[in-house]
């Protein structure tokens, strides 16, 4: 049986190679990025990979997938203390923080509170947010994990309404169900996935 350390080393491993090597997309936010690390990130954790005295593109260009990998754990899954959430919720948070930062515990925030906890919608992984996704996950179990998982989706729909820009993240050129999208529901049970169908009709808004 493999070790929770492990088990988190190959999530961070995974989501390294979910996001594929360097791109620059005018249309990403992120900008530059490699390994789903972007120019940001490196910046704010200095890491001049090159030597020259700045952080610039070159340097994202220049990581590791072994950098990358420990960019994830140690700044995206320790530092959050993601490893305070229930363990069955923890791959999905840790995906998510890894994509979109802080949102990731915020929409686990307001899930909460939909569901009847008090707690703030900080983005922050203090007690009273983990105390409570326990009890959720004690009382709800799987469908607790899903119904984040579900949230997650429909977060990237909402930045998807209201970004033209971003809608190529979540469609298709033909159509299908686009990475943002895929990527939520690797989180959620086949029962919870959008058929085509309903997916059509949930973007058929966007033209």
């Amino acid at each position: 049986m493999s070790s929770p350390k492990s088990d988190v080393r190959r999530i961070a491993e995974e989501i390294v190679a979910r996001e594929g090597g360097y791109v620059n997309d005018p249309d990403d936010p992120g900008g530059a990025t490699k390994y789903g690390v972007t120019l940001h990130t490196m910046r704010r954790l200095g890491r001049d990979l090159d030597g020259d005295g700045r952080v610039g593109v070159s340097d994202v260009k220049a990581l590791s997938r072994a950098e990358a990998t420990e960019i994830f754990l140690q700044h995206y899954f320790h530092a959050p203390g993601i490893a305070n959430l229930p363990e069955p919720l923890q791959a999905s948070v840790f995906d998510m923080q890894v994509n979109a930062g802080s949102n990731a515990i915020k929409i686990l925030q307001r899930l909460l509170c939909e569901m009847g906890w008090r707690v703030a919608v900080d983005g922050a992984l203090g007690p009273e947010t983990c105390g409570a996704a326990r009890e959720a996950h004690d009382q709800a179990g799987a469908y607790f994990v899903d119904a984040y998982g579900i949230a997650r989706r429909n977060y990237y729909f909402a930045l998807a309404d209201r970004r033209p820009a971003s809608r190529k993240y979540a469609r298709t050129r033909a159509g299908g169900k686009g990475g943002w999208i895929s990527r939520a529901e690797e989180f959620i049970a086949l029962r919870y996935h959008l058929s085509q169908r309903d997916f059509e009709r949930r973007v058929a808004a966007w033209g």
